[in-house]
């Protein structure tokens, strides 16, 4: 390693803190500038406040996967225990309708290896007929033959057609697998990454299809103790220092911000690709890099919180809703203490998008209402939107890789790590990938 490399990284997210801690820990001399008060980017916690009382909320409700092998060998580094921040449930779906009854039920078989689990799952799938269960078998036996790759990117909806798959399987299995993994419109969806999210969950060991929520708030899961970890192996952390220019400057690059200039001889730009367009435009051999992304489009995720009494429980601590705005319901208090509170994810474009905040949050009290019967009326909601909380995720999409044209400056980021959807774990694996490529032209 050479003692002169002092290395800036552009974005406290989980790309930027992943790129930090696996940079400290190799002995590198690292200095991590976050534009907000807060690290953490989309995997955060906010405060609101409610009737004078001050209430931590996760920006989103988060689910992880078993196969999320890079996020959890990170945060255990960190010293996050497992058990003690998520809960992990075997794979299973459970699909309400509108009438108060499940529709659909799908439970991995725990008793026996992979990949045998899922598939007398799915032959045992309560609320399909037996013709479409056989149908399901059959796709999932083709894609385990062809290691769940196609030549042709296409719409996951047109792929799944060819396949024959039924409506009804569609809208109970594969519809809310892919706004669950892609953020994207099944419609739109690329069914190359949407196998790729399979491949990882159901190719491997048993435990890499179990879902994993999280029971604490995400700054306590992710950016609290990758903060400690980074500051604990000698980096430095700088909260609101937006970096106004990036520019060539002494064989390395001079970051200006509000509070000074500082100089570093590499630079990772773990920011958001609309951000990182910006912060490239004073870098010549970048230039005609950027249109990668100007043509990105991007998906919203909504989350309802609904605060209802301390002893309202719902039968499952995650649930799913068919033929409604709401997609997914969790329950806060059996997951995290949270008593009373659930929290409702409303994924991808749709027709909610014009409701305003307060009727959206009136029409999932509505559906709710309808599916679990015995709620009564919530005594306060919450509705946290992140409009641009992940790019669309379409196929043949030109995603820019890690290494760029201006040596020794590296972009991080779920959008690069271009065999994943934007989620946690494409954005910790850019990070350490860019950390890798430093390390290894040291």
């Amino acid at each position: 390693m050479n003692t002169h490399q002092h290395i800036a990284i552009i974005g406290g997210g989980c790309a930027g803190l992943s790129a930090a801690a696996t940079l400290t820990e190799r002995g590198y001399s690292v200095t991590l500038f976050e534009a907000s008060s807060q690290l953490g980017g989309r995997a955060r916690t906010v405060v609101v406040e409610n009737k004078d009382l001050l209430q931590l909320l996760d920006n989103g409700q988060h689910i992880l996967l078993g196969a999320y092998s890079a996020t959890l060998s990170l945060l255990e580094k960190a010293g996050v225990k497992e058990e003690a921040a998520f809960l992990r449930l075997p794979l299973q779906l459970n699909m309400q309708s509108s009438a108060a009854k499940s529709i659909f039920s799908l439970k991995s078989a725990n008793y026996l290896p992979a990949p045998f689990n899922i598939l007398v799952g799915f032959l045992f799938c309560k609320g399909l007929s037996f013709n479409e269960r056989i149908t399901a078998l059959r796709f999932m036996r083709h894609l385990q033959s062809s290691n769940y790759e196609i030549i042709n990117d296409k719409p996951l909806a047109k792929y799944l057609k060819q396949h024959k798959q039924s409506p009804k399987l569609v809208q109970m299995l594969w519809e809310p697998l892919c706004l669950a993994a892609l953020n994207t419109p099944i419609a739109k969806a690329s069914s190359k990454i949407f196998l790729n999210v399979l491949r990882d969950s159901f190719s491997g060991s048993k435990k890499d299809s179990d879902f994993l929520i999280p029971k604490q708030d995400l700054s306590q899961i992710i950016s609290h103790p990758l903060a400690h970890y980074i500051q604990a192996k000698g980096g430095s952390i700088k909260l609101n220092h937006r970096i106004r220019t990036l520019v060539e400057a002494d064989n390395g690059f001079n970051l200006e911000t509000r509070q000074g200039t500082f100089h570093f001889s590499h630079v990772i730009v773990a920011t958001s690709p609309a951000r990182t367009d910006k912060l490239l435009e004073q870098l010549p051999k970048l230039k005609a890099s950027q249109d990668k992304t100007h043509h990105y489009q991007y998906q919203p995720i909504y989350t309802v919180y609904l605060r209802y009494p301390s002893e309202i429980k719902l039968p499952q601590v995650m649930s799913g809703l068919s033929g409604t705005l709401s997609q997914w319901v969790f329950d806060r208090g059996t997951l995290c203490g949270e008593k009373g509170l659930l929290a409702v994810v409303v994924s991808a474009e749709g027709k909610h998008q014009k409701l305003t905040q307060d009727d959206l949050a009136l029409s999932v009290a509505k559906e709710l209402k309808l599916a679990f019967p015995h709620l009564p009326k919530p005594l306060w909601h919450k509705v946290i939107a992140e409009k641009r909380a992940t790019f669309s995720c379409v196929p043949d999409l030109a995603r820019p890789t890690n290494r760029t044209a201006q040596n020794n400056l590296y972009l991080a980021g779920d959008y690069t790590y271009a065999s994943y959807p934007a989620t946690i774990e494409g954005a910790v694996r850019s990070g350490i990938y860019c950390a890798n490529l430093i390390t290894n032209a040291s």
